[in-house]
């Protein structure tokens, strides 16, 4: 009992004092995140600050924000020593090389701009209301309106409307999209395939789940149609092997005897394929 009234005594000193005992109830200061804009050399490109425990500054870039870390407690006059430092670093690596500032450039939609995916034409017609959330939908003439909520006005809004425009388009292009995989399937490989599915994804071209499920990026509808075929023939090349061994080449070798121009193709030009 008295060791008990000791330790609760201490903690109320320290307290008393500002110093917090390393307990589960400790007050202690966490990293935050930080998105905005910074414009570079007329240019806006997406920043994303961190504020973490560490004892020096940081920059890289990364695939979608060039990246600061600072210190947690750093002052304010450093914090705005670091900025400016960041600014200025970020300014050289953009004049150095060319394919920093395409990766970041994002495209710009206003209404009555042609939007166009492989070989179809859309028309974009873009109203602002006063609503929680964007909504958009293709119409038989190929107008595709984009409802988007004026409440959103951030840095993440070219990103939303890209992601909005992806589900939309997708929906468009999702029964030939299944036609060709399934034509495909049945021609090399004759395995049982479950959903085709369209999404915006940038971490890869393709997936094929192990319930058979064939996952391709939105993106891809910018390429020409032997790639599309080529990343398709890569999935389905893994319902039967789910590896990258040398059989798993050998069946896209099978499918497609010249796979790896249309890998090259999208090494070379696969950063530009984007909403």
């Amino acid at each position: 009992m008295l060791r008990k009234w000791f330790g609760s005594a201490r903690r109320l000193l320290l307290a008393s004092l500002g110093h917090y005992p390393h307990t589960g109830s400790a007050m202690k200061k966490k990293s935050s995140r930080e998105d905005r804009l910074m414009t570079i050399k007329g240019q806006s490109i997406p920043v994303r600050i961190y504020r973490e425990r560490r004892h020096n500054v940081r920059a890289s870039i990364g695939k979608r924000a060039a990246i600061l870390r600072m210190p947690l407690r750093l002052p304010e006059s450093e914090q705005q020593k670091s900025m400016k430092w960041f600014a200025e670093w970020l300014q050289g690596r953009l004049e150095d090389n060319d394919a920093i500032a395409e990766h970041f450039q994002e495209r710009q939609y206003k209404d009555g701009d042609e939007l166009v995916v492989g070989r179809r034409k859309y028309q974009l017609n873009i109203v602002w209301e006063d609503r929680k959330s964007h909504n958009g939908r293709l119409y038989p003439d190929g107008t595709i309106v984009l409802k988007l909520s004026q409440h959103d006005q951030g840095p993440n809004l070219s990103k939303n409307i890209q992601h909005l425009l992806s589900r939309v388009v997708a929906q468009d292009f999702l029964p030939v999209i299944t036609q060709r995989v399934h034509e495909l399937n049945e021609r090399y490989f004759k395995q049982p395939i479950g959903q085709v599915r369209l999404k915006y994804n940038h971490s890869n071209w393709g997936s094929c789940s192990g319930k058979g499920n064939i996952n391709l990026s939105t993106r891809l509808l910018f390429a020409p149609d032997d790639v599309i075929d080529y990343v398709i023939i890569h999935e389905l090349a893994h319902r039967i092997e789910m590896n990258h061994s040398a059989r798993f080449w050998q069946l896209v070798a099978r499918a497609m005897p010249d796979y790896e121009e249309k890998e090259k193709w999208l090494k070379v030009h696969g950063k530009k394929l984007s909403f």
